[in-house]
């Protein structure tokens, strides 16, 4: 069991490389009884998981959400969109199937899947497998599309660079006020789908107060893979990362004099 959440499916993990048609089993059977072990040692895992892609230059964006948020899709168009220019590599975390994989293979960019059997989460033990699996080029740009849930993917650090929260205008503008941990670790907050929000009852405004209570000073783009609507904002922070990995991703809000 994961132990924080009790999720954890040990021998249902595993980790496929739709290039070499081969899954590679992950059999932890070690019970942790106290939360903060078992997060001591993922923590422990994601710092190497974090040299590795130093060593590399490969800068690394989690990608969380609940599902059907459009991760999936985003990452598409913005694989058709950088791929030429940035190496782009993506890990993809989902309880089971090779859907998404393929789908991003289908836009251009080499992908491994990780499927977490009844595992609600990836976590740094995980990645560090996928990475083996994909083992990405020097400079690359590595996306981490985590298991679709707004709880604990926020509670596990994979080694990423970046954590990023997408929420779509067809969920409710609450998220942030309901489920304040995730958007507490954001350093960018994404709103996806909004060609649809002449269509839906989405407070944008609402929205971005919660996640701004959550998270002071975090920045927001609002946008749209499918009409391209905003999506230079989600390049433009891309590219900066990429250029400064370790700059300050989210600012302090200004101060009444």
């Amino acid at each position: 069991m994961c132990g924080t959440c009790g999720c954890s499916d040990g021998p249902g993990v595993r980790v496929i490389d739709p290039d070499h048609h081969h899954d590679q089993h992950h059999h932890d059977t070690r019970t942790v009884a106290v939360e903060l072990d078992v997060l001591a040692h993922n923590d422990g895992l994601a710092g190497r998981n974090r040299d590795r892609l130093a060593e590399l230059g490969v800068v690394a964006v989690n990608l969380m959400s609940s599902p059907g948020s459009g991760k999936t899709t985003l990452l598409e168009r913005t694989i058709r969109d950088l791929g030429v220019d940035v190496p782009c590599v993506v890990l993809e975390g989902d309880q089971e199937t090779l859907i998404d994989a393929e789908r991003i293979r289908s836009a251009g960019a080499r992908a491994v899947q990780i499927n977490t059997g009844a595992g609600c989460h990836l976590d740094a033990d995980m990645v560090a497998s996928g990475l083996r699996a994909l083992a990405p080029a020097a400079g690359s740009l590595l996306f981490v599309e985590n298991v679709g849930n707004l709880v604990c993917p926020a509670l596990f650090d994979l080694g990423e660079t970046a954590r990023v929260v997408i929420m779509s205008v067809t969920e409710g503008a609450d998220k942030p006020l309901k489920y304040p941990h995730m958007f507490r670790t954001a350093d960018l907050v994404l709103l996806t789908k909004i060609d649809l929000l002449p269509y839906v009852d989405f407070d944008v405004a609402a929205f971005t107060a919660g996640a701004r209570r959550a998270r002071p000073g975090v920045a927001l783009v609002p946008l749209s893979a499918t009409t391209g609507t905003g999506m230079e904002g989600w390049y433009g922070w891309l590219r900066a990362l990429r250029a400064d990995p370790g700059r300050e991703l989210v600012q302090a809000p200004a101060t009444a004099t």
